[in-house]
């Protein structure tokens, strides 16, 4: 065994590292998301150098902080493809996911997207190096919908939603769901993209109560859905509305609060609660590893972060090469089981096709109980991948809608 170390290790000192790119924010309104990203990574990356790296070569994560903004994000690919990066990952932004994504293809680079949900990420603006291990808008819609329908049919719906792609598409696809696509009887406002100012967001809850609805979506993310939650709050509004955000993270969630949270209904494709309510082995590792190291839960974010590298790492042992063009084959249709159950890249629009979740804020009480006062939301239902992602048939049509070949 000790003969068999040494040997690894005199061949890592000669072997040159994998370089993985890492286009995240470090800095502006969606940074914590960023920074849980930078968590997962490091901490996969650590892992399989401990077993032995990938193709006999230790892997090295390289950073550039996107700040949460296209430009920026495409010349950071430009500068991490310079450096030798044999992937780009990472973003809390579709909008930096979409044009990060489209700039790796020009170096013939994959592209895969953490926290990027719109629609379009895998949709009008998808294309052969981009895939997504999040899920879409759509699947979370999907199951938001199956909640609205059930629960709160009939009932006027108002819409706060930020304008950008995951933004409009949200408000786009949970209006088709729910039969809500009169905008007379279910009214929305529109809040500034980047940066709304707290002003901004106020005005938007203005109209919201006086338009009399009984449900609020907010579709915002980061500091913005915190803020907004926090008046929410500060207003009472939860005593006269349903509200419900489209994604909360955990990172959003602590800067939210607890109180803040009760009783608000969001979705994700993971949480650190999942794996030990439904036994998955892998998931509870990784959630007691990333406590062991970082000293807290690890977010969907760092989760994503986490299964895009082991992804990665995988499709290039099953290709044996780290050519773009056999990772893709070696990616496409490709089914395995990480930190949940079953989850597939599907092939002809490269969207990671999971199970989807249904979440509930817990009451203040409750959350305080916790070793780590994070343990915010209750499992209260999901749906399969399958059932949540739109069918090819679907793909197609607003694919050909746009203008765009029907295949990647």
């Amino acid at each position: 065994m000790a003969a068999a170390t040494l040997a690894l290790a005199a061949n890592h000192a000669v072997a040159e590292s994998i370089k993985l790119g890492l286009n995240y924010p470090s800095s502006g309104r969606y940074k914590e998301q960023g920074i849980a990203q930078v968590n997962g990574a490091l901490l996969a990356v650590d892992e399989l150098n401990e077993r032995g790296g990938v193709l006999d070569r230790p892997l090295e994560l390289l950073y550039a902080n996107s700040a949460s903004k296209p430009k920026k994000a495409v010349k950071n690919v430009r500068k991490l493809a310079g450096q030798g990066a044999a992937m780009i990952f990472g973003g809390a932004s579709s909008a930096v996911a979409i044009a990060g994504g489209k700039e790796a293809a020009k170096h013939d680079l994959i592209y895969f997207g953490a926290l990027t949900a719109a629609n379009e990420t895998t949709g009008i603006e998808g294309h052969k190096h981009m895939f997504r291990e999040y899920y879409s808008t759509w699947m979370a819609c999907k199951v938001l919908s199956q909640h609205i329908n059930k629960h709160l049919s009939g009932k006027k719906v108002f819409y706060i939603t930020a304008d950008y792609s995951w933004g409009t598409s949200t408000e786009a696809s949970l209006r088709q769901l729910t039969n809500t696509l009169d905008t007379g009887n279910h009214p929305n406002a529109v809040v500034k993209f980047p940066k709304p100012r707290q002003s901004d967001l106020s005005a938007a809850l203005d109209k919201a109560e006086a338009s009399g609805a009984e449900v609020l979506v907010v579709t915002q993310f980061g500091q913005d859905l915190a803020t907004a939650l926090q008046l929410i709050e500060k207003r009472g509004l939860k005593e006269k509305m349903a509200i419900i955000a489209p994604a909360i993270t955990l990172g959003v969630a602590r800067l939210a609060g607890a109180g803040t949270l009760e009783g608000v209904v969001t979705t994700l494709p993971w949480t650190w609660r999942v794996p030990f309510k439904y036994d998955y082995a892998d998931g509870k590792r990784f959630v007691e590893s990333y406590v062991e190291r970082f000293g807290d839960y690890p977010s969907s974010a760092a989760a994503t972060a986490y299964s895009i590298v082991y992804q990665f790492s995988a499709a290039a042992e099953r290709a044996k090469s780290l050519r773009t063009g056999k990772l893709i084959k070696a990616l496409e249709n490709h089914t395995y089981v990480g930190l949940k159950d079953e989850q597939t890249w599907r092939a002809f629009d490269h969207q990671n096709v999971q199970t989807v979740y249904l979440l509930r804020g817990r009451p203040r009480a409750e959350v305080m109980k916790d070793r780590f006062k994070a343990d915010y939301f209750e499992v209260i239902g999901n749906m399969s991948g399958g059932d949540a992602a739109r069918t090819y048939e679907e793909w197609i049509k607003v694919r050909t809608a746009a203008g765009k070949p029907t295949q990647l």
